[in-house]
Order: C-alpha cells, then sequence, then structure tokens
C-alpha cells in the first residue's frame, strides 16, 4: 500500500493551478489540473504530505478502482467485487459521500445507499460481521464521483475539509468568513509566499475574525497547515502507515519551531471588538499570539506595522453579504483605496471581494483578476500595487495621461454648452480613444439631491485579441482618472460593462448595491439608478427627441411603446397632451415610470400604465381604443416576445411593428419611431399609405456629436387617404 497511488485533490474553482503547483512542490508525479481539482500520482508519503502540508486542497482522495455505473445495481455489483477487507474494518464505523455529474444515476442518495450496502456485504460475507455507519467520524470515508456511465472510488484520507485547521471554534465566527483554504489560496496568488521570504509584513485592515492573517502566519512561520488536526480519515483506514506519518508529523514539528523565529509583522485590525476576540482566540489555539497581532482600529486611520517597510495589504471588504447600504459600501471602498495609496506606497494590495465592480472606486490599478467562490459566493481576487498616488495625482502610465487630457478637454468645452442651455446631465466622453472603449456620462443631482454629483463608466466589451489582465488595467485606469480629472469622488463613479445584446439583456439587473439620484432636464425631475442596471433609466442621447415630444404632445392623447421608465411620457405631460398611455413589459419599469410622473406632479386617471407584451397589446387594441395624435416608439434591438416567432428583431420585425401601430394613430397624428441598432435600414417601401422623414441628424445632441450613430429617428405620419382607427 506505499507504492504508487492515484489520487485527486478537490479545490474551489479558480483554483486548481495554485493547487498544481502546490502538490507538484510536494513531489507528486503527472499533476494534472482539471476543473475544481487536480488529479496526481504519488506514494503514499506523497499522500501525507498533501494533507499535511497543502494550503488549498479541500480534500485528498485515494483512488481504489474505476466501476461501471450505468445504473444502480451494475454500481452495487461493482462495488462489492472490490476488496473492501483491505480499507475498511469489519467491525469498524463507515461513510460513504457521493457526488454525481451526467449520470444516468441522479439520485444520490439512492446511489449511495447501493454503495454502503455493497461494501458492508462484502465483509459480513467474509468476516460474519459488519461495519456500522456513523456519518460524523467514521474509520473510513468513501467518496464516490459518478461521471457518466463510469464510477470513481477513492478512500477520503483527509476524513473531513482540510480548510478546518483546528483553530477556530465550531460555531463561534464573525460573519462571512473566509474559508481557511480560500484565505491561504487568496495568499498564494499575491504571492505571499515570496513577499514573507523576502521579509515582508502583512496587514489586513478589515480582519474580521482573523483567517487571512493567520493563514499569512502559517506561511510566513513555515507551519504545516494540517499541524493543528486532531483527526484523520486515514486514521482508521487499514492502509494506514502510522510510522510514515508521525515521521512526517516531526519533521513539520521542526519546521515550526524554526519558522517562529522569524520577525516579520503580522497585524489584523477591524472595528468590530468581537471578531477582535474571536481573531485573538484563534491564534492562541494556533500557537501563534507571540506571532500576530489583532487591534481594533478604523479602516481610515491603517497604516503599517512599526518598522515595516513593504509587505502585502490582503482582505475582505464586504461586498453585500456583511454590509447592505449603498453609501456605506462604497465609500468603506473608497476609503481603503485612499488609505492604501496614502499610507502603503510601495507594497502589494490584494482584495477578495463579490463585489468586483467596486474595486474601481478604490482607486487602485489591478494587475492581475482571478475568479473563484467562497462557498456559493462568486468573488474576485483583485492583486494590485500601492503606487502611492493620491486622488488628485497625476497617472503615471502614458496612455491614462491622454485619457485625462480628452476627458478634460471634452469637459471644459461641454460644461460650457451645458450651462448655457441648463442641460445637467450629458455626456463627456465615449470611447475616443481606442485603447480606453468606455463611456463616460456626468449626473447633477436636483430637487432633493442638489449639489451631488456622480459619474457613470460604461465598457464596451473588449475586443478578443486584447489580453483580459490589460482591459482590466485599462478599465481601472478609466475609473481612475475620470474620479481624478473630473473632480468626481472615487465612491461616487459607477463602473458598468456593457457587452453585446443578447435576448432581452439589455436592461439586465446587475449586481451590486442600490444607489438612485433624482437628476433634471427641461425643468422636470427624474430618478436615475446609478448602481444597479446598465442604463440609468434616462437615455441621455433622447434629449432632444423627448423635447420634441413636448412639443407636440399639446392637446392631444399619447402613447408611449416600449416606454421603459417613462421619461417620454413625463415629457408629454408636461406639454399638456391630453391623456397618456405608458405601455411595457417590465413592472419594474413601470413603477420606475410612475415615480417619475408623481415627481413631477402628474397624476390623474388621464394617465394610464399597461403591463403588456407591446405587440400583444397592439394586437388587442386595433378598434377597441380611440385614436392617438402622438405616438413614440423605441424598441429594443432585440427581445423575446411570444409573437415574431418567438423573437423581435428590430430590422427584421420593425415593418410589422409599425404596421400595427398605424390604425391607432389619428389621421393628423405623427409617430416618432426610433432605436438604438446602429446598422438599422428603415424599409421605408415596405409600408404602405405613410410618409416617413428621417430625423435623425436634428435628434442628435451636442455631447453626442462625436457618436452620431448613438441612436436613428423616423417621423411617420399617414398619407391623406389612410384614416385613424
Amino acid at each position: 500500500m506505499t507504492d504508487g497511488h492515484t489520487l485527486f485533490a478537490p479545490v474551489p474553482l479558480g483554483l486548481e493551478a495554485v493547487l498544481a503547483e502546490e502538490i507538484g512542490a510536494l513531489g507528486a508525479l503527472h499533476v494534472r489540473p482539471g476543473r475544481a481539482g487536480v488529479a496526481f500520482e504519488g506514494s503514499l508519503e506523497t499522500a501525507y504530505r498533501a494533507c499535511l502540508w497543502s494550503r488549498v486542497a479541500s480534500r485528498v482522495l485515494l483512488r481504489v478502482a474505476d466501476v461501471p455505473a450505468p445504473d444502480p445495481e451494475t454500481l452495487y455489483r461493482g462495488i462489492l467485487e472490490l476488496p473492501w477487507e483491505e480499507h475498511v474494518p469489519a467491525e469498524g464505523t463507515l461513510a460513504v459521500d457521493v457526488v454525481a455529474s451526467r449520470s444516468p444515476i441522479s439520485h444520490t442518495g439512492y446511489a449511495t445507499l447501493k454503495v454502503k450496502d455493497a461494501i458492508v456485504d462484502r465483509l459480513r460475507e467474509r468476516f460474519g460481521v459488519r461495519p456500522s455507519i456513523d456519518t460524523i467520524a467514521p474509520d473510513v470515508r468513501v467518496n464516490v464521483a459518478l461521471r457518466g456511465t463510469k464510477a470513481a472510488v477513492s478512500i477520503d484520507l483527509a476524513g473531513e475539509g482540510l480548510h478546518r485547521r483546528g483553530y477556530r471554534a465550531p460555531g463561534v465566527q464573525a460573519a462571512a468568513p473566509l474559508k481557511e483554504n480560500l484565505a491561504a489560496g487568496v495568499l498564494l496568488l499575491a504571492g505571499w509566499p515570496e513577499i514573507a521570504a523576502a521579509g515582508g509584513a502583512f496587514y489586513d485592515p478589515l480582519c474580521g475574525s482573523g483567517t487571512l492573517v493567520l493563514e499569512a502566519a502559517l506561511v510566513a512561520c513555515d507551519i504545516a497547515p494540517g499541524s493543528l488536526s486532531e483527526r484523520w480519515g486515514f486514521a482508521g483506514w487499514l492502509g494506514h502507515d502510522a510510522a510514515l506519518w508521525g515521521s512526517l508529523l516531526a519533521d513539520a514539528a521542526e519546521r515550526r519551531e524554526a519558522g517562529l523565529d522569524s520577525t516579520q509583522p503580522l497585524l489584523g485590525t477591524d472595528t468590530d471588538r468581537r471578531a477582535i476576540g474571536l481573531a485573538r482566540a484563534s491564534a492562541s489555539r494556533a500557537g501563534l499570539s507571540g506571532r500576530v497581532r489583532f487591534d481594533v482600529r478604523d479602516v481610515r486611520d491603517a497604516s503599517p506595522p512599526a518598522g515595516a517597510l513593504t509587505g502585502l495589504v490582503a482582505t475582505n471588504p464586504p461586498y453585500g453579504e456583511r454590509l447592505s447600504a449603498t453609501e456605506d459600501l462604497r465609500a468603506l471602498y473608497a476609503a481603503i483605496g485612499t488609505r492604501v495609496r496614502e499610507t502603503f506606497a510601495g507594497w502589494r494590495v490584494c482584495m477578495v471581494t463579490g463585489a468586483a465592480d467596486l474595486v474601481a472606486v478604490t482607486g487602485l490599478t489591478p494587475i492581475a483578476e482571478h475568479a473563484t467562490y467562497n462557498g456559493r459566493i462568486p468573488v474576485t481576487v483583485v492583486v494590485a500595487e500601492a503606487a502611492g498616488a493620491t486622488a488628485g495625482a497625476e497617472q503615471p502610465d502614458s496612455g491614462a495621461t491622454m485619457l485625462g487630457n480628452r476627458l478634460r478637454k471634452n469637459a471644459r468645452h461641454l460644461r460650457k454648452w451645458a450651462r448655457r442651455t441648463g442641460v445637467s446631465c450629458y455626456r463627456v466622453y465615449d470611447a475616443d480613444l481606442p485603447e480606453y472603449a468606455v463611456a463616460v456620462d456626468l449626473y447633477e443631482g436636483a430637487g432633493p439631491d442638489a449639489g451631488k454629483h456622480a459619474a457613470h463608466v460604461a465598457e464596451y466589451a473588449p475586443p478578443a485579441t486584447i489580453e483580459p489582465e490589460v482591459a482590466s488595467r485599462r478599465l481601472h485606469e478609466a475609473v481612475a482618472t475620470v474620479a481624478d480629472v473630473l473632480g468626481i469622488a472615487p465612491a461616487d463613479v459607477f463602473l458598468k460593462v456593457r457587452r453585446r445584446q443578447k435576448g432581452t439583456s439589455q436592461y439586465t439587473r446587475q449586481d451590486g448595491v442600490r444607489r438612485t439620484m433624482i437628476v433634471a432636464e427641461d425643468g422636470l425631475l427624474f430618478e436615475v439608478n446609478l448602481s444597479e442596471y446598465l442604463d440609468t433609466g434616462l437615455f441621455l442621447d433622447h434629449r432632444i427627441t423627448r423635447g420634441m415630444v413636448r412639443e407636440f404632445a399639446g392637446g392631444k392623447r399619447f402613447l408611449n411603446l416600449y416606454a421603459y421608465t417613462g421619461a417620454a411620457t413625463v415629457h408629454a405631460a408636461a406639454g399638456g397632451a391630453a391623456s397618456t398611455t405608458t405601455v411595457d413589459l417590465s413592472a419594474t419599469y413601470l413603477d420606475w415610470a410612475e415615480r417619475n410622473m408623481l415627481l413631477n406632479g402628474l397624476t390623474g386617471g388621464k394617465h394610464t400604465r399597461e403591463r403588456a407584451d407591446v405587440l400583444e397589446w397592439l394586437a388587442a387594441a386595433a378598434g377597441r381604443t380611440h385614436p392617438f395624435g402622438l405616438v413614440f416608439c423605441d424598441p429594443p434591438t432585440f427581445s423575446n416576445s411570444k409573437r415574431m416567432e418567438g423573437t423581435f428583431d428590430v430590422q427584421r420585425d420593425h415593418v410589422q411593428l409599425i404596421d400595427l401601430i398605424l390604425p391607432l394613430l389619428a389621421a393628423e397624428g405623427v409617430l416618432i419611431f426610433s432605436n438604438n441598432f446602429r446598422k438599422f435600414r428603415m424599409q421605408a417601401g415596405a409600408l404602405e399609405g405613410v410618409c416617413v422623414e428621417d430625423i435623425t441628424r436634428q435628434t442628435i445632441p451636442p455631447d453626442f456629436e462625436r457618436t452620431p450613430k448613438i441612436h436613428n429617428t423616423w417621423r411617420i405620419t399617414k398619407s391623406r387617404g389612410r384614416g385613424g382607427a
């Protein structure tokens, strides 16, 4: 049982490469990283070393055999034929774990029962006695992975998750702690072993119960993470070599003793006194009380440990799981960035967060980003260098300097125009430089939010030829430059990533926190949502078009189709429309439209909202409603619909859509038809009895003149002889 074995170590998604390097350094052969784990080969000593020294593995599984598993009975027979008398004590205890992926055996509970029965039946047949079941602390834990029509059968040498180092008190922890092996993986991604070897210090300014600090100490002091564990899955396994394990423990003890003589500072601080108490207790259980320090301190007062010139700042800031208030969350991230840049110049910085978009408000420029999971929560590990630049400092990168110069020039010109015309929300940059493919909009608060300012940065998807690391670096440079040049606080710069629209994705809710602001347009108030959606609720390029709606609406019945947040309806009502009807399929946007109307005191029974698929609503309304004198229709480029063969494509289906609208249009009525599909071609020849006029150029505002294809707009009226419904 001490020669070559086939082994597998599961690991959190995204840490496979880190584990592969770690396993290889422990002497494993034929190391093969895969999805959520690493396969390798080695002796029993290699397997034991992986259990004792791996910082990121979740478990270590020693393969017994692969058996066919097209159905439960075949699985039972395959398990029954294996030599369990070499693994499981006949009168011992047993547990079975089964996982399945694309297996015809879909009921893992039943598969678990069949595996257990097969092992028990084999041992009872040979010895006349059988092992009992203990799912908590068995002598042997058997792992079965069903993949397709086969089953990989293994002994779980760890017995329980390797992340359970033994220094945490069971069931007593601060909110949302990192798993220990994920914390270790974060440190390895950040290059902490190399920084520690060079004598660098470690600091976590939001340490919670101290997991990152303690894992950093285990690395710096050369302490085997498994040396604190009191129980192992192989202890009751018949293949266990106690002498070999004892020698490995002795070697680890010697290395620990020598490592504890290291002197670099290892510090964690937090404002939560209870969490600091838990961290200190964990340090004591780990035997690290004299090597790590935990203090109560606000992140805004963070500073390097005494005597430390360089090192690693690593932290797991809240990202919605531990803090929900929008202002507090954004302000916290901004404070982290400000303090790090001011106080930790020359240090490496690492953040693990489930709100990667908030990293932009820190003003830090990432050099690497890694996606992984904290339990079931997707998180991003962001690694950056603290260059020491304050919020007003010039960016050192020449590309960022060019971006700053362009932003400054655009803003200077547009601010004069905006003040002269009373415009308070406008675009100052739209991918002017190909290296920085973002759109930047400025928002000035009004009404209850008067005096507030914010910037909205929307990234266009970078070309496939641009390396993700380069695109990420440029994006964060852009966000930092926007804050600097435009004088916007980092916490008030909101970043979105714009991808090519598919299906109904154009208004998809984004992950993150909620931040709204009241803004003004042409004397009217509107609510914009800066944080939760790709678009804010007010299409700035339609500013002139909405002005036309207001001008034409007097005394007319107004219909707004694909109404979004009802901004055009507000303008129509303010322009004296006899009535307004607002149609959209989304209850969220209709509620938003209602709030916009209420902000302007536009209430009453003559203003109605209809939640419906526009195409179905139009078909049902034909002949059943009075004609409308003004219709505004701004359909999406694509959407799913029960009509039109299941989808709506504005280029393919616009003629049919307009044909459904025309019967509802009064004889002297006007249809303003717009969309933002840049390759759109109006099929005017397919429309009978109408006059179609392209008014796009008239509707492009000065702040969008650099991108005149932002939308296209048409004025459609009925020719004489074609009456209303």
